[in-house]
């Protein structure tokens, strides 16, 4: 089957943080490669990228999802609730609400919807034990929606790329360049379109073996000064997500420089 509208919802992973494109003009991820492969076998391709970092799915269902309308997709990709899982308050039932009304919204304006869950950050953060069970329960949510809308659903939680750190970026919790082509893989072949087989295959090597120098330079570098942001937002009433806006709002044809090639860096 091919697609000529390809729209994507959701928050920075969907956005393409942590691959920027090579000139470091803007964020690429595995939604641009995906939407570079789709373009190979439809000239009237176009694909629209609505995703904002930072925003909840209780955000992502009023400000996204009427800007999907109206470009009438016939093909989306929601990836959210990360937000949700590190947000104050958390509640399982309340998050399970947003999910359920997020993806049965994809679903009644697009004949194809694919979402996917979280995979396990506890194995490479070491806080991150204490979000496991938010992620778990927050999966059961996306996995029982996903059936019962017709979603497509890719299942990221059992794979085993997550205990290799080079497939994450420097805040351990966002894609590399390596994992957005891992992702964008799975995408593909769940479409049945042809990728590159490399971007699944094992990295050479091994990863560097962690140590509490390693975990202290990622606290100061990278938790640290996000805690401090978050602390100021919630004392001036700023909601995560303020101020930035979607890459690609428009449906637009891939460009020569978005083209996609194997290996392409």
């Amino acid at each position: 089957m091919s697609y000529h509208r390809f729209v994507v919802l959701g928050d920075s992973c969907a956005e393409g943080l942590d691959d920027p494109y090579p000139d470091q003009r803007a964020y690429r991820g595995w939604a641009d490669f995906v939407a570079a492969r789709l373009a190979q076998d439809e000239p009237g391709f176009r694909y629209a990228n609505l995703a904002v970092r930072g925003r909840r799915l209780d955000q992502i269902v009023p400000e996204q999802v009427p800007a999907a309308t109206r470009l009438e997709p016939d093909l989306i990709a929601l990836f959210g609730g990360g937000n949700d899982v590190m947000s104050r308050g958390w509640d399982a039932r309340t998050v399970a609400r947003r999910v359920d009304a997020a993806i049965r919204a994809c679903t009644e304006i697009s004949p194809t919807v694919v979402t996917f869950t979280l995979s396990d950050i506890s194995h490479r953060m070491p806080l991150g034990r204490r979000m496991r069970p938010r992620i778990v329960a927050l999966n059961e949510a996306i996995r029982e929606a996903a059936v019962s809308y017709g979603a497509q659903l890719i299942d990221l939680w059992p794979d085993q790329a997550v205990t290799d750190s080079r497939y994450f970026g420097a805040d351990r919790l966002h894609l590399s360049t390596h994992g957005h082509r891992r992702l964008a893989a799975y995408v593909l072949g769940l479409l049945g379109v042809s990728h590159d087989p490399a971007w699944l295959d094992p990295l050479p090597g091994v990863a560097a073996p962690g140590s509490w120098r390693a975990d202290a330079h990622w606290l100061l570098r990278e938790v640290l000064p996000v805690a401090v942001t978050r602390t100021r937002n919630r004392m001036i009433g700023r909601q995560p997500g303020d101020g930035f806006f979607p890459k690609r709002p428009d449906l637009l044809p891939m460009t020569r420089d978005e083209a996609w090639a194997p290996g392409n860096a």
